[in-house]
């Protein structure tokens, strides 16, 4: 599958008047990345698309990395991939998620951040 490519919600233009695109892992990365980070249930028509990683901040420190990993196989659920591993790293405010992947024989990593991680529910 090809797709556009995207940087900070932004087309990425190729110089021709048209835009770069993406493919294979490449294309399936910025496809999970898109998933973990946009917002379960902000896109009225897709309400199925995105993470509920946002919510993590509400959680008790000790069940935020079992939901971390329940939240990422949720939001990548249609792809065809396998989440071998989710690491969640408490770094205090924020939090950084990594994400191991299996596809079509390839691993695959994929690391994001969160915001609005505190322990006020801890």
């Amino acid at each position: 599958m090809i797709e556009q490519q995207w940087n900070d919600g932004d087309l990425i233009p190729n110089g021709a008047g048209g835009f770069c695109h993406l493919e294979g892992s490449r294309a399936l990365v910025q496809r999970v990345l898109f998933k973990l980070t946009a917002r379960r249930g902000s896109f009225p028509f897709l309400p199925g698309l995105g993470s509920r990683l946002h919510t993590l901040g509400r959680e008790k420190p000790s069940a935020r990395p079992a939901l971390c990993a329940q939240y990422v196989r949720e939001a990548l659920e249609d792809e065809d991939v396998t989440v071998t591993d989710v690491i969640y790293d408490d770094l205090g405010g924020q939090a950084r998620v990594k994400v191991y992947l299996q596809w079509k024989g390839q691993e695959l990593e994929v690391t994001t951040q969160i915001g609005g991680i505190s322990d006020e529910n801890g």
